[in-house]
This record gives structure tokens, sequence and C-alpha cells, in this order.
């Protein structure tokens, strides 16, 4: 039986006489511009006073043209001055996930802002018409000739478009390893960004987990269309012990074969909406009481799923013993599409609730037993499957107090999905940039310079 689990350069105006002395970005230099297109390594985003950007936007909480999803959650970089000529995407097997830099145009205020935007795969010549209007802008919001753009990509659909984007782009596209973009990105938001790292409960739904000097050694639990685990023992050294098939992808597939939800977002607006005693079984079915000697309240979960068979056959005898009706009569009832209402009687929003907690459920147990095989304290939880899904991380987050007695807990981001694409941004990085220093170690910064170059010389020799 399983526990309880009910349980996101354009030119500034000219300031009004009595605002000159406001503060200007200043601004790049030709010698700084040429410098970063020969050598977009040598850029150095400057992190300090760096904040995460709760207001609201055009696009809040909404879909844009061609099914993009903005998040309204930006990363504003005060004090970065310097030009940035390159972007980043993550293309999984459902989302792909871009990070750009943009100046705000207007602006009297030095620095710019991190960008997030995610696309289903699906649609990924949308992500490349949008990374191709970036192209043409760059001059205007970094200061970068349009050419010059770099695009530098990560996950399985880096090499899957590999050839499409550079077709498509005609820029560069700069190949990165999925699992190392993955905890570049997780130790660039627990080190540099404030208000990002949380826990999450009922009674407080987003505690922020205070900057730790040592961050090693963690378990990243990386949910997308399947599930990665890595246990982290320092920066660039890391190693998958596990995962499991059973991710973001199989609750999307068969919710969509389940309910009439087309999208990822609407199957969780069902679950929040659905009641999953109606078609679990749980342990007050089978005891009618607590079944308080191994710990189990009468609402745990004893079996996903598990009452459907018995209502559905108790649903066919009834119908028999009414005169009864035929299995074409039974779609007639139901309608056409009895999926925009769930299948044969069940809700859908009751199935895909019960569907949540299953997987859910699933990942926390097995993240759990690797953190005790691996002695392991601290669990971060990353990827689109979150999404900043009440449910689901409450889910996540009981799995793990109830599995481990309490003693240790669950890590959330609020910028979850964007991991590997934000780790892949800052592979354009120097040795040593950040205030921890926690991205760079001598033998790693002189491999990427050397990979670096091998890249450029097959790049000039592929040609567009």
């Amino acid at each position: 039986m399983a526990a309880d689990l009910q349980q996101p350069n354009g030119i500034p105006e000219a300031p009004a006489p009595e605002e000159t002395a406001r503060p200007h970005r200043p601004r790049t230099n030709a010698t700084t511009i040429d410098s970063t297109i020969t050598h977009p390594g040598s850029v150095k985003i400057n992190v300090q006073g760096a904040f995460i950007v709760d207001e609201d936007s055009a696009l809040a909480n909404g879909t844009a043209e061609d099914g993009a999803h903005h998040e309204t959650t930006d990363i504003r970089l005060p004090n970065h001055t310097a030009v940035v000529s390159h972007v980043a995407v993550d293309i999984g097997g459902s989302l792909a996930k871009l990070v750009y830099f943009s100046r705000e145009p207007h602006s009297t205020e030095p620095g710019g802002r991190l960008n997030f935007l995610s696309f289903e795969t699906d649609r990924i010549d949308s992500c490349l018409d949008f990374i191709q209007q970036l192209k043409v802008k760059q001059q205007k919001l970094n200061g970068s000739n349009p050419g010059e753009l770099c695009v530098m990509a990560t996950g399985g659909g880096a090499y899957k478009y590999y050839e499409k984007m550079k077709e498509v782009l005609g820029v560069k596209v700069r190949r990165e390893d999925e699992m190392e973009c993955l905890i570049i990105g997780l130790d660039f938001f627990i080190t540099e960004i404030p208000s990002e790292v949380f826990s999450y409960s009922d009674t407080d739904p987003m505690c922020f987990a205070a900057a730790r000097a040592d961050i090693y050694p963690y378990l990243l639990v990386n949910i997308g269309s399947g599930v990665s685990m890595i246990k982290v023992s320092g920066p660039r050294n890391y190693e998958r012990i596990g995962g499991t098939s059973l991710g973001g992808g199989t609750l999307w597939g068969l919710l969509s074969l389940l309910t009439g939800a087309r999208t990822f977002d609407e199957m969780l607006a069902m679950a929040e909406r659905g009641d999953n005693s109606a078609v679990d079984m749980l342990v007050g079915d089978i005891y009618g009481t607590d079944y308080g000697k191994i710990g189990l309240k009468s609402n745990t979960i004893a079996s996903s799923f598990g009452k459907v068979l018995k209502m559905k056959r108790q649903a066919e005898r009834d119908a028999e013993d009414g005169g009864g009706l035929s299995n074409g009569d039974r779609h007639q009832v139901h309608g056409d599409h009895a999926g925009e209402d769930g299948v044969q009687g069940f809700s859908a929003e009751d199935m895909s609730r019960s569907l949540l907690y299953a997987i859910s459920n699933n990942i926390g147990q097995i993240a759990y037993l690797q953190s005790e095989k691996h002695n392991l304290e601290h669990i971060y939880f990353g990827g689109s499957f979150i999404r900043g899904h009440r449910q689901t991380m409450n889910t996540l987050s009981y799995a793990i107090k109830f599995w481990s007695k309490g003693e240790k807990k669950a890590y959330f981001l609020r910028h979850e999905g964007y991991l590997g694409a934000v780790g892949a941004f800052l592979k354009r990085q120097p040795r040593n940039w950040g205030r921890r220093n926690s991205f760079e170690e001598e033998i790693g910064s002189r491999r990427r310079d050397r990979d670096e170059a091998g890249q450029n010389d097959s790049t000039g020799q592929l040609g567009n």
C-alpha cells in the first residue's frame, strides 16, 4: 500500500532635466562587441544584485502565438552591461525550453533580463521561428550583429534537430551534454538567485531555502517526459544513479487518451478540480477505517484506479438488469466525444487527479530510496512536469517526508523546467565567474576550450 498523497538596445529615452542624476546603462564600446563576437566564451554575466521579476507581463500566465508559453518570472540582471551574442534551448521529448538575454528597450536603468519561453516539441518550427526573430533583433536588444548569434543546444533534440537548426537559422549551433547542463543550471539557481529554491507544504506553501556555502552532495530528480535521478558530488562531478520511464510523458499520454484535454496545463487544471477517491481504492474502502497498526489513514491510496473495474462491472450488470444496453447504445449514452467528460461515466477530472497522484507518488518513493542508498540529504526536484503545480509539489513533498519519517525534505525551484537551458546558456561563461565559483574548475575549463575549438573547426568545414 502506498502512503496518502492527497496532498513556474533599445536606446534609452532621454531623462527629464530633474532626472539627470539617475544612472544610465553604460554603453558597450566597439572593442567589447568585436571581442564578444570573436570569443563569445569571454562574456562574463554579472549576477550581482540579480532578482526574480514578479511583475505582470503582456503574456502573464498565458500562451503566446504558436503555442509558446511565456514564464512571467524573468530574472533581472541589473549590473550586466556586456554584449550577449547567444541563446540557449533545451529540446526534450515533450517541450523545448528557450532562455535568452535581452536589454529593456526605453529603460534608463542599466542591465537586462533573462527571459524564459517554452514550446511543445511537436511545434519545433515555432520555436525556431522565434529564435529567428531574436536573431533579427540582436543588434537592437544586445548590440551584436544578427549573423553572429550562437545557439547553445542541449537535450535529445539538440541532436535530433541539429541539422534543421543550422539550416533554418543559418548560425552556429553548439551541442552541450544534457546531464552536465542540468547540474550547471541547478548550481546557478541554488547559489546565485535569491528566492529561487523553496520547500512546499499545505501550511507553508513557499518556504524559501537559505543559501548554503556547501551545497554538495545532493540528489537531482529531473522530471521531464521520463525521470532521471542524478547524484551530484561537486562541480562537474555527477552520476546518473537511476530513474523511471513513468514521468510527465506518461501522464500526458494517458490523459490524452482518457480525457479531452489537449495540453499539459489543461490536464493539471483538471487534476486540480478532481476527486481521486472516485477512482482510487483507499484503505478505508478495504478496512472501513484507518489501519492504525501500520500507520495508514483511511484516505491512504491502497490502489490507484483500483475502483474502476469493480464500478465498471457493476454498471454493466445494472444496465443488463434494466433491459440491457449494447456497446453501441452505451457510446450513444455517453456521446461520441465521451473523452471530453471522461470514459464510461468516470470524470476526466477524477482520473486526472488519480493519475497525477500515482505518478508523483511513484517518483517520490523512488527518489527517497535513491537518497537513502547514496546517503543524500538534500533532494531537488526539477523538470517541466512540476510547473509550479501545488498538488504535484505537495505529493512529492509528502512522499519524501512520509518515507523518511520527516528526516528529509524535498526542494523545488521557481524555474524548475529550465535547468538544462540555463546550464547550456552558462556554458558560454569563463572560468570561476559566479559569486561562489561553483561552475568551473581548471580542468573543466581547459576541456571546454579544447572542445569549442574543435567544434568551431567542424562548423567551418560544414558551412551553411
